[in-house]
């Protein structure tokens, strides 16, 4: 058959259109392969424990395997690095926390910008941190441990599970915030910190809030305030350092699901609704709350709004206080 010029051009025109809509069409479908959450910690963590949770309801809502790695080191920063540099498809997908907001200031080396480099789909969950004393100190309330910071300045120690974890920098803001001094000592791991906390050769420190409850109503620790803006259910009879008086120490936990930057609009709307609709289900939020975390979605500007304020505000601290790790 011969085909006449403009008959070519025709043909070679609708096969160049069919082609592109072959790739549109194929680039439109998502997801398209397997599901990665990376999880910048190690297995028995909180947001390995909110990862694994999630996972397997996401797959079946996705019609894609999930797989949960854990990819610890840095603080976070390793996991997080790893995710920030892989395609922007939607593919992989990050556990973070607001320790990846401390840890990325904290440590000199760090090759990403937890602001810039990721996109936010959804908050996951909170989990609230109360301060507390041992009883052999005598303090009862913050105004208890303020008068004795003032009155013997360096000679109250706090712990924490190691330089520059939660526990430690909401040390950090309250010592800003109450222009006071007590002597840090970081610990390998949550343990052996609680161990001594209990058997008082520390004197004050943060504990998760359930945990914590449990040591209070057995009188191994005494209960000043909680790191939150309201009262938690689990502890309802202490307060919160607003209503004690002190300022600006909203220092909850919080854990939520980024993808790396310039991942597609519709992609990340997607991931956001399957988020929401799996963290409303109840045996999740029961799941969750077991582990002491209250199981909680966002819009994607929400958490991106959150992130915006919480990485000014402890980089702050680190610069003032001058923390680093390496």
């Amino acid at each position: 058959m011969n085909f006449t010029h403009r008959q070519k051009i025709t043909a070679i025109a609708a096969l160049m259109l069919s082609t592109l809509g072959l790739g549109v069409s194929a680039q439109g479908t998502y997801p398209s392969q397997s599901l990665k959450i990376i999880v910048p910690f190690t297995p028995g963590t909180g947001m390995d424990t909110i990862a694994r949770v999630v996972a397997p309801r996401l797959a079946e809502r996705l019609g894609q395997s999930v797989v949960v790695q854990n990819q610890p080191g840095a603080s976070g920063n390793i996991g997080a690095d790893a995710v920030a540099k892989s395609a922007p498809d939607g593919h992989t997908i990050l556990m973070g926390a607001n320790t990846m907001l401390m840890a990325a200031q904290m440590y000199k080396n760090a090759s990403f910008d937890p602001v810039k480099d990721f996109s936010a789909v959804s908050m996951a969950a909170y989990g609230s941190l109360m301060m507390v004393a041992n009883p052999k100190t005598g303090i009862k309330s913050v105004a208890d441990l303020v008068k004795q910071v003032q009155a013997r300045p360096g000679a109250i120690s706090f712990g924490s599970p190691g330089v520059g974890t939660p526990h430690h920098m909401a040390m950090e803001l309250f010592k800003l915030e109450t222009n006071t001094f007590m002597l840090h000592v970081p610990y390998r791991g949550t343990a052996g910190y609680t161990q001594d906390l209990l058997a008082g050769e520390l004197n004050v420190g943060f504990l998760p809030v359930h945990i914590a409850q449990g040591f209070v109503k057995n009188g191994r620790l005494n209960a000043l305030a909680l790191g939150s803006p309201k009262r938690h259910p689990v502890a309802p009879d202490v307060p919160t350092f607003e209503e004690v008086g002190v300022k600006r120490i909203d220092v909850d936990l919080w854990y939520a699901f980024f993808v790396p930057s310039k991942t597609p609009a519709a992609v990340v709307t997607r991931l956001n609704t399957e988020m929401a609709a799996i963290l409303r289900q109840a045996d999740v939020k029961e799941q969750l709350g077991k582990a002491g975390l209250d199981a909680v979605a966002s819009t994607p500007a929400e958490l991106a709004a959150i992130v915006a304020k919480d990485y000014p505000r402890w980089g702050a601290v680190i610069r003032t206080k001058q923390i680093s790790a390496e």
